[in-house]
């Protein structure tokens, strides 16, 4: 209910009255408000009408974005640095450093051009320029032991 408006008018219409309602609510799954259109447009048939969506991502949402992308970014440089290490026939040991060298982020929402012809953009062309964007270049620096310390270090 807390992501829900909703605002009535009444009106008399020569000898009959008249209400007409509008409804907005924010639905942070997308499936879940296309069903919830289906089912209005299905139960009360003409007599409602569906706006297209607004679409936006919250900050939270860029936030978890942002980390996961870097997060991701790690554990890549993990499995190559493992990788490489195999090749060579060492172990990769414990990281010594890892730091956040550049991120970047594209995409997530609708330029002021694309705004003013929204009306007559399609849902999926809404949602591509909705969709966004992150990279993240990381530097990592791991410790590498060789063969004989591994040995060692089972014994």
């Amino acid at each position: 209910e807390e992501n829900m408006t909703v605002t009535e008018d009444f009106s008399r219409v020569e000898n009959t009255y008249q209400m007409e309602a509008e409804v907005c609510i924010i639905f942070s799954d997308f499936g879940k408000m296309q069903n919830v259109c289906n089912l209005l447009t299905e139960k009360l048939g003409t007599s409602v009408t569906i706006s297209p969506p607004h679409l936006y991502h919250t900050p939270e949402a860029i936030d978890t974005l942002r980390r996961q992308v870097c997060v991701t970014a790690v554990g890549n440089t993990h499995r190559k640095a493992q990788e490489v290490c195999r090749l060579f026939g060492q172990a990769l040991g414990k990281p010594v450093l890892i730091k956040e060298e550049e991120t970047k982020e594209w995409g997530g929402h609708i330029d002021s051009h694309l705004s003013r012809c929204a009306d007559s953009q399609t849902l999926q062309e809404r949602i591509q320029n909705a969709t966004a964007y992150a990279s993240c270049r990381v530097f990592a620096v791991f410790e590498i032991n060789g063969k004989e310390n591994r040995i060692n270090k089972l014994l």
